[in-house]
């Protein structure tokens, strides 16, 4: 990163368009984005520009333009750019322009089986955010048409993120090269707000003012002709009227330009390597054997010779304009060019030089950029580049199991049928296709050397592999008997055995067949010295599911506790079965939202540490749902909305139906039932389109169930819960589930003249409430539903003032009020009517608190029949603009910021995610009309001044 002169200066977009050199002529307007963004950046702002051209001169001199004017601030300016032959080392650009390898370095205690992609995004904003600390900085990453797909995943992640920063950021492509995945990323930037500038060919006018600039006269017709052969590429037609000018193939004459001889695109794009010496001609392709970009103490290598020797032939390219510096490497000076300086090298000397660079690289322990020759010129056989390859695949599996795949698949077609290491190269690439979300594929693969293997070792691993890929494929019967074949044999590895049984046990429990589970999950707790910790991890969860099912809270809670204990102080393998998420479900069923909040904390750093990525998005879903039982619908809007987009960015749809059935209900209770209808139809197109088990199921149902009685009336509603009103399992799982459900239930049953379907939920609730007595929740929820059957006014006061969830608390209000006025005459007024209209007062004031209009509206209506009209506070009372505005949330995190602490340090303080306090930020900016943290921290009130009500 190299810091600007301490010149004082303010980018222009009129004087400092680029507007004299060569392809900028008319281009003022494709200026004006990067001028506003180094503006932008100068007064404590961030943003993205995005660039992409039909060919590589435009945005390169943009970048390099860019680049000196905001040198001549006190903007920091950091460069990267993607390679070709790079595209297989994970983050290499922005490793690059940050000059930090380290970001590269795996944690000690995670193992080779950890996936690190999550760690690498957080290690990156942690960077990201202590470099912008010391000033503002410009990013500029060229070539991204072949950016790795752990670089297009942290761009995807963090730069709709650190927007609030002054950090600038100018991403450039070429179009039509490369990844699709980078067309997603420039779509998702520049939905996300991002400025996309398209160089496209130049215009006949561009093309006369260049040919005018180049040859110093007005260009004749027949230089016209020859110039359209460039079709618009402006580093080819320059290449060619320079070419013709300097050897002599223009005449000038009376201000006008001509052609003495016929020229054409191909000999500009030569004619610089003819002009060249033999011996530096040859040393040029030996470095464009190396790559775009290459080191001298890399070409000197490879061509036997001392640096000192190769400055003759280096300054010579340099002076012909072949080569240019670029800090401490040459790049040739256009991607064309080095193109045609390595197809003049013959095919069987190319892929000898190739091979000859992947040895030289290995020798020195850089596995990864070897294996990219490798990959090119490997022949069947080559053990010297099979083992670069399989080397390289195991080195970045933990941080890039696509650049993995591709690794593992061409060692696979390199592997002779007799080659000892086929199996071992066949485990590899099935665990990169699993990392990378290939499971047919990877299930394809393993199944395909199971039937060619000799039983053995290798054998069972891969078997053990190839269930627990079953299981995430949702294919949960095939993992089940997979993992159970392998376990009747008596000669199974003991760490193979534990995750065997392990494997069964998750399956067992997505086919709910606990019959089959309880009896093995009792003998292997029996005999825990005999066992793995993965095993023993496996039946403490399938019994606490089964415990839970039962509604036996107590021993549910004990076995999940002890799960998560033996996992914590356990192996890696036990640490992935993550036992917190269950125990996380366990403590919002019974109400316990604060040690909910905490355990949510402990599985985020868990994921980041261990991976999955499948899991990335699953504590926002989670903290949405705490936040929307315990009134804070804001908060709960921005952890579903965060944990989605993660989920989106990452493919990480496993609790994706917390999320969408949490803005679901939201959007029911302020009233918008066509949008929460719109999440439910999300949540049946997530479930259609599935690859691999999704849950909270019940949950979602739960969220359908309460937008059919608002579109359709009780009988609607009914239809989503059948089995629950039906089956006792379900039954009891639901009420487990949502505290609010029994009372919701009971009401809705009786609105549809189904008596007998609401006694059912009573009696299953107050069942579970005399089963668990130290649950509280439990207890007022079998009160508030039994008060709604029986008229029970008794109960309904007790369920109002014990519930845990402040909507179930303004309900049962509402439900007592009903209650109280259902037997007094209209007119009346006694004491009874009193004591409705505090019930009906204290619902409302409990539903608008929470932000609830629907249901608010219903009880100020409620109000009104009886001849008391309320002022209608809009939710919180709070202005739509202003300090005044911000949720109590919101306040905290601006707090926060204006007082210096990184997005990731506010997370840690207020136990959510850099996602979620992202979300807040964006919505404290649009509320105070600011676009900084300069201006936050600028304009921030004293800290005393009290928040409101969130």
């Amino acid at each position: 990163m190299n810091r600007g002169d301490d010149r004082p200066y303010t980018v222009d977009a009129d004087t400092e368009a680029p507007l004299s050199q060569p392809g900028w002529r008319g281009r003022a307007r494709e200026w004006r984005p990067v001028a506003a963004l180094l503006r932008a950046i100068e007064t404590g702002q961030g943003g993205v520009v995005l660039v992409e051209g039909c060919s590589g001169m435009g945005k390169t001199l943009l970048l390099h333009k860019a680049t000196e004017a905001a040198m001549r601030t006190e903007i920091a300016v950091a460069h990267g750019a993607a390679d070709e032959l790079g595209r297989l080392a994970p983050l290499a650009p922005l490793v690059t322009a940050l000059d930090a390898p380290a970001l590269m370095s795996p944690e000690p205690t995670t193992g080779s089986a950890a996936d690190l992609r999550l760690a690498l995004v957080e290690r990156l904003r942690a960077l990201l955010e202590e470099r912008v600390g010391q000033g503002p900085i410009l990013i500029t990453l060229d070539d991204l048409h072949w950016a790795d797909p752990t670089t297009q995943l942290v761009l995807r992640s963090l730069l709709p993120e650190l927007t609030s920063y002054p950090l600038g950021w100018i991403l450039a492509r070429t179009s039509a090269i490369g990844d699709p995945g980078v067309d997603r990323l420039f779509e998702l930037l520049e939905r996300e707000g991002a400025d996309r500038i398209v160089l496209g060919p130049l215009d006949d006018l561009a093309v006369a003012e260049i040919a005018f600039d180049t040859l110093g006269a007005t260009p004749g017709p027949d230089i016209l002709e020859m110039a359209a052969e460039a079709k618009g590429n402006p580093f080819l037609l320059v290449e060619m009227l320079r070419t013709c000018k300097l050897e002599g193939m223009v005449e000038v004459a009376g201000g006008s330009a001509r052609l003495t001889s016929p020229a054409s695109v191909r000999v500009g794009a030569r004619s610089p390597l003819v002009s060249l010496s033999a011996p530096t001609r040859r040393l040029i392709q030996v470095a464009g054997i190396l790559g775009r970009s290459f080191s001298v103490d890399d070409l000197a290598e490879m061509l036997g010779e001392p640096v000192d020797a190769l400055l003759p032939g280096l300054a010579e390219a340099v002076r012909a304009g072949i080569v240019v510096p670029a800090v401490d490497r040459l790049t040739f000076r256009h991607d064309l060019l080095w193109r045609v300086v390595t197809d003049m090298i013959s095919e069987p000397v190319r892929t000898a030089l190739q091979r000859q660079a992947g040895c030289m690289l290995l020798r020195r322990g850089a596995v990864v950029p070897a294996a990219a020759h490798f990959m090119r010129c490997a022949r069947i056989g080559d053990t010297r580049a099979l083992d670069g390859l399989d080397r390289a695949a195991q080195a970045v599996l933990p941080y890039s199991p696509q650049s993995a795949v591709d690794l593992a698949m061409r060692a696979l077609e390199l592997t002779g049928a007799a080659d000892p290491d086929l199996l071992a190269r066949t485990a590899t690439a099935v665990e990169a296709l699993t990392a990378a979300g290939r499971l047919a594929e990877a299930i394809e693969s393993a199944r395909a050397a199971l039937r060619r293997a000799p039983p053995g070792p290798w054998t069972d691993r891969m078997r053990c592999e190839l269930a627990s890929v079953l299981l995430q494929s949702g294919r949960a019967a095939e993992a089940v008997a997979e993992a159970e074949g392998l376990l009747a044999q008596h000669d199974l590895d003991d760490d193979l055995r534990g995750v065997a049984e392990l494997t069964v046990f998750h399956g067992l429990l997505a086919l709910h067949d606990f019959g089959r589970g309880r009896a093995r999950a009792n003998a292997i707790l029996t005999d825990r010295a005999g066992h793995k910790d993965t095993a023993l991890v496996g039946a403490l969860l399938l019994r606490s599911h089964i415990a839970w099912e039962e509604a036996r809270a107590a021993d549910a809670f004990r076995d999940v506790h002890e799960a998560v204990r033996v996992a914590s102080t356990g192996s890696a393998a036990a640490r992935r079965a993550h036992p917190r998420l269950f125990l996380i479900r366990c403590l919002f069923g019974v109400g316990w939202y604060a040690e909910a909040e905490s355990v949510i904390q402990a599985a985020a750093a868990d994921f980041e540490t261990y991976g999955p990525t499948s899991h990335v998005a699953d504590p926002a879903f989670f903290r949405a749902c705490v936040s929307l039982a315990t009134g804070r619908p804001d908060d709960a809007a921005a952890e579903a909305e965060a944990g989605l987009k993660a989920a989106d960015e990452m493919g990480a749809y496993a609790y994706a139906l917390l999320g969408l059935a949490t803005l679901a209900i939201l959007e029911l209770r302020r009233g918008n039932v066509e949008a929460a209808a719109g999440h439910i139809e999300h949540i049946e197109a997530k479930l259609q389109a599935a690859h691999g088990p999704m849950y909270g199921s019940a949950w979602s149902a739960w969220a359908d169930a309460l937008v059919r009685e608002a579109q359709g009336g009780p009988e609607r509603a009914m239809e989503a819960l059948a089995t629950c009103y039906s089956d006792l399992r379900s039954r009891r799982w639901m009420l487990m589930l949502e505290p609010n459900a029994a009372a919701w239930m009971t009401r809705t049953a009786l609105a549809a003249g189904r008596r007998s379907a609401a006694t059912r939920i009573v009696e299953t609730a107050r069942q579970i409430a005399h089963d668990n007595p130290g649950f509280p929740s439990l207890a007022a929820s079998a009160a508030h539903a039994h008060g709604i059957l029986h008229g029970d006014a008794t109960a309904l006061a007790e369920a109002a003032a014990h519930h845990s969830d402040p909507w179930g608390a303004a309900s049962a209000a509402e439900d007592l009020g009903v209650l109280l006025i259902s037997d007094v005459p209209d007119g009346a007024c006694d004491s009874d009517t009193k004591a409705a209209i505090a019930r009906f007062d204290e619902a409302t004031d409990g539903y608008v608190k929470i932000g609830a209009l629907r249901d608010a509206a219903r009880t100020r209506a409620r109000l009104r029949n009886l001849g008391v009209r309320r002022r209608h506070w809009t939710y919180a009372n709070r202005p739509d603009t202003g300090w005044d505005s911000l949720t109590d949330t919101e306040r905290s995190v601006a707090t926060f910021v204006s007082q210096g602490l990184t997005n990731r340090q506010v997370a840690t303080q207020m136990f959510l995610s850099p996602h979620t306090v992202s979300f807040h930020l964006r919505q404290v900016f649009r509320k105070l009309g600011i676009t900084s943290r300069v201006e936050l921290a600028r304009n921030a009130p004293p800290q005393e001044t009290s928040a409101n009500d969130g």
